[in-house]
């Protein structure tokens, strides 16, 4: 057994290089993004190193849900006193990242953007902090036309955003597919899907 403020530091520690890590492939793709590179094939490069490895690497619209971000935050508290300049970066870097992707979206000049799924990850209810949520509202702000897909949601809005939980219907409607994460029901408009989601891609730039 190890003390108890040693375990709160394993945990601590832990959480915030998971965030870190996420972080740093999320730069990557903006990198490959930026210059219609294939983030695919470079990550599977890295990921032939072993002192790296292939997992924990695909991109996405950024972290959230409550661990990665409240304990990133408390790890620099706790750091006061100390070098801390890579960890005080991880959250500043997620920040950029969804305000990159947002950039990115509103280029495209869509008409009605799609937002499939809106949950943390699959099989999960909770929304809280979802990367996706926060494009949304930035998307909003822009006055940018959204509509949601999420099967979860008991409701024909969220927070003013119309929600279609037919989804032949939501795809038929939407200009653009955002999706942090990819699922099979997309295959048949994938040319309208925007997915950082290397786990399928043969690469959509």
């Amino acid at each position: 057994n190890i003390p108890s403020c040693e375990a709160e530091a394993v945990k601590l520690f832990s959480n915030s290089y998971l965030a870190m890590r996420v972080a740093f492939f999320n730069e990557l793709d903006s990198f490959a993004l930026n210059n219609s590179l294939s983030s695919k094939n470079i990550i599977e490069g890295l990921s032939y190193d072993q002192r790296i490895g292939a997992i924990y690497n695909n991109p996405s619209f950024g972290y959230g849900g409550y661990c990665l971000p409240k304990d990133t935050k408390q790890l620099v508290k706790n750091l006061d006193g100390c070098p801390k300049a890579l960890v005080s970066a991880i959250n500043h870097s997620n920040e950029q990242r969804k305000e990159f992707i947002v950039n990115y979206l509103i280029e495209q000049n869509k008409n009605t953007y799609g937002f499939f799924r809106i949950n943390m990850k699959e099989s999960s209810d909770n929304f809280r902090e979802s990367p996706s949520i926060d494009l949304i509202k930035a998307l909003a702000n822009s006055k940018k036309n959204i509509i949601i897909y999420e099967p979860l949601l008991d409701a024909d809005n969220y927070h003013g955003i119309k929600v279609i939980n037919n989804l032949d219907q939501f795809k038929a409607q939407a200009d653009i597919i955002v999706a942090n994460r990819w699922e099979p029901g997309l295959s048949d408009c994938m040319d309208r899907v925007f997915t950082r989601d290397i786990s399928f891609r043969i690469d959509t730039k």
